[in-house]
């Protein structure tokens, strides 16, 4: 294939409600999608991809503005001038360019559905799934109270959801986690810290074994592997890594150190899709679980994270939710969870369409990138 147009669309798309972590307020989705054209044997096909970016540098060092720059100065003009491209290849063709691996994951994503279309193949089957159905699990924010967590949770559950994910930091984990312990019983129940606590806090953190919590999502900052290590021989909640796991050599790096029972796969934080593969097939290996997260993305994002989720050593709920979760209108088709579960799509490419009506409704900026030569 041969990359001929690239345009980036940057928009807002207002969430539901609050999204509250322990670094960060939501209220709007802020984000850029990738649409790229190019010519293929199979004629012009558009594929589109999106960055998983925050608006802010607090859950990595990316964020959107920055991203959007990378890619119009270093990452397009490497590949306008690839003659055969292919998303196997968009990695090996970007490594030069150190780190944006959100930025670099977007365009491989946009690569990977043109390709997939012009082959009239779904992710699906592409990546060798074997589930029509993936589990749905919920992510919930930090609350404004021990009451008010109870109520939301609550709510998830009567919508069907098989697996509650509960946001913490200091001062907000153990009495609404033994709250929700009290008032639910034995539902399937984690929590994550985004790296809001520090290893001497390990005391406190093992109060946490008393609630059975199916695991521990990233309590210490992202660079501390071995610092997990430590705190996982004295808890015996199972520790997983998110923010830490940056690539299938980080992974390697955890499973070897012992700091991790567990990990999250984001593909955007990896660098993309196909590395986000690696990364379950080294676990796999190991006999080790992994569950897919979520970054709040729209239709585009969550239809290729369904079907990612469909691969085997994907056991563990993961936080594909429905799109009404995070929005009154999404870009694409909506995400429907029902029953627990959420469908794998099965049409070309990611098997989802962007309304470019929606798309123009929630715009704020258009970037077109032309090659050097044009």
């Amino acid at each position: 294939m041969k990359l001929r147009a690239l345009t980036l669309h940057r928009v807002s798309i207002p969430l539901v409600s609050p999204f509250i972590t322990s670094f960060a307020r939501q209220t709007e989705k802020d984000c850029y999608l990738v649409e790229a054209g190019f010519d293929t044997e199979s004629g012009q096909v558009t594929g589109w991809g999106e960055s998983v970016a925050m608006t802010a540098p607090l859950y990595s060092e990316e964020y959107v503005s920055g991203g959007m720059a990378v890619t119009r100065d270093w990452l397009a003009p490497i590949l306008f001038d690839v003659e055969e491209l292919r998303a196997e290849t968009v990695g090996w063709h970007l490594r030069h360019v150190i780190g944006h691996r959100m930025s670099k994951a977007a365009l491989e994503m946009a690569v990977l559905e043109a390709q997939l279309k012009s082959q009239r193949l779904s992710f699906k089957d592409y990546l060798g799934g074997v589930a029509d159905t993936i589990p749905s699990g919920v992510s919930v924010g930090i609350q404004d109270s021990v009451a008010d967590t109870v109520r939301v949770i609550g709510g998830y559950l009567a919508e069907g959801y098989a697996r509650i994910k509960l946001k913490i930091r200091p001062g907000a984990d153990i009495e609404p986690v033994a709250a929700v312990r009290r008032e639910f019983g034995d539902i399937l129940f984690q929590v994550d810290a985004n790296a809001a606590y520090t290893l001497a806090d390990s005391a406190h953190l093992k109060k946490l074994d008393a609630f059975g919590l199916l695991l521990i999502e990233q309590p210490l900052g992202e660079a501390d592997i071995r610092q997990h290590a430590e705190l996982a021989r004295v808890m015996s909640t199972p520790m997983c890594l998110d923010e830490s796991i940056v690539s299938a050599e980080a992974a390697a790096d955890a499973i070897a150190l012992g700091a991790a029972a567990v990990i999250n796969i984001k593909p955007g934080r990896v660098g993309g899709y196909l590395e986000a593969r690696r990364i379950h097939d080294l676990a796999r290996a190991h006999g080790m679980a992994v569950w897919h997260g979520g970054m709040v993305e729209t239709g585009l994002g969550r239809a290729a994270n369904a079907a990612m989720a469909s691969l085997p050593g994907f056991v563990l709920p993961g936080d594909v939710s429905g799109s009404n979760r995070f929005f009154h209108e999404d870009i694409t088709e909506e995400i429907v969870m029902h029953d627990g579960v959420v469908d794998v799509p099965r049409g070309p490419g990611f098997g989802v369409t962007v309304d470019k009506g929606k798309l123009a409704k929630f715009t704020t900026e258009i970037l077109e990138i032309v090659p050097a030569s044009a």
